[in-house]
């Protein structure tokens, strides 16, 4: 057994799994210490490294894609100190480092593990029910459904449609970006079927991010989400759209072609009204123009 104890926190090997617990030291990040002790078994590591340092040398897990929602969704954009797959090693434990390093390498080799793609996840990621406030609203999410309510500092457009419910069946993507210089964050949930404003704080789907040290945290809500949707690497699902169509005389497939088409102008006229882009009389005004057409 390989292990190494830092401040930042303790990595332990055991042959089979990479155990990391978080330290307490006041470098350690929100999102590190939210999500506790992470068991990473080896077959989802493509690979580990030290990187010796003047002031503190660094351990780094390299997740293979697709074996672990976390990484999956934040793509390598977590600040250092809320990434749980590092570890800061003071200079004089450097050959305990090394050493760790070369444990999980022989490892790897030995077991012949695939530093591929993974088709599947392969840890189990956060833990559920999970609420985080953020930016300019609160999440929650209880394994099935996800609630979205905002705070003062929400745009009024977005606020005044008030909280979302929805379930992941619902979804079609889930999306996590940091807040980066002047450009805000989001935590962007995509439904299926729905016309969403493309910038963040008028979306009634997107939580918006100012870059605030929860911020991160909204990225475990991403993760558990994502857990629970088809998994990167999985075949397309048929969709009820690219089924072959069924023949129909001339007349009636005009007829549902226009329905349908109808139907879809009346959601989308919908959403544009909850999201404050057309107001109440705008609205009602369109809505009725689309009505005498059925």
């Amino acid at each position: 057994m390989a292990e190494i104890i830092q401040k930042d926190g303790t990595w332990t090997f055991d042959g089979d799994a990479v155990r990391i617990v978080p330290g307490r030291d006041k470098g350690v990040g929100l999102l590190r210490q939210t999500l506790g002790e992470v068991v990473v078994p080896l077959r989802a590591l493509a690979g580990i490294s030290y990187e010796p340092g003047r002031k503190a040398g660094r351990l780094r897990l390299r997740m293979r894609e697709g074996a672990d929602a976390l990484t999956q969704v934040t793509g390598g954009r977590l600040p250092e100190a809320s990434d749980p797959y590092r570890l800061s090693v003071e200079p004089d434990r450097t050959g305990v480092a090394e050493y760790f390093v070369d444990a999980v390498r022989n490892a790897l080799l030995l077991e012949q593990v695939d530093p591929g793609p993974s088709e599947s996840y392969l840890l189990p990621g956060p833990t559920v029910p999970i609420a985080v406030g953020a930016g300019d609203g609160t999440v929650t999410f209880d394994g099935d459904r996800v609630a979205l309510e905002w705070n003062w500092t929400t745009e009024e457009a977005k606020r005044s449609g008030g909280p979302r419910e929805f379930r992941v069946t619902d979804l079609r993507t889930v999306e996590w970006a940091p807040a980066k210089g002047l450009e805000n964050g989001w935590l962007r949930f995509s439904l299926t079927g729905a016309v969403q404003p493309a910038a963040p704080k008028y979306d009634p789907y997107t939580v918006e991010l100012f870059g605030f040290k929860k911020d991160p945290l909204m990225a475990l809500v991403a993760a558990a989400v994502a857990l629970r949707l088809p998994h990167p690497a999985a075949p397309p699902q048929e969709r009820v759209e690219d089924a072959p169509p069924k023949e129909l005389p001339a007349s009636a497939a005009g007829a549902a072609e226009d329905h349908d088409a109808l139907l879809r102008r009346l959601r989308e006229l919908g959403d544009l009204h909850q999201t404050g882009v057309l107001t109440a009389d705008e609205f009602a005004a369109a809505k009725q123009s689309v009505l005498r057409r059925f």
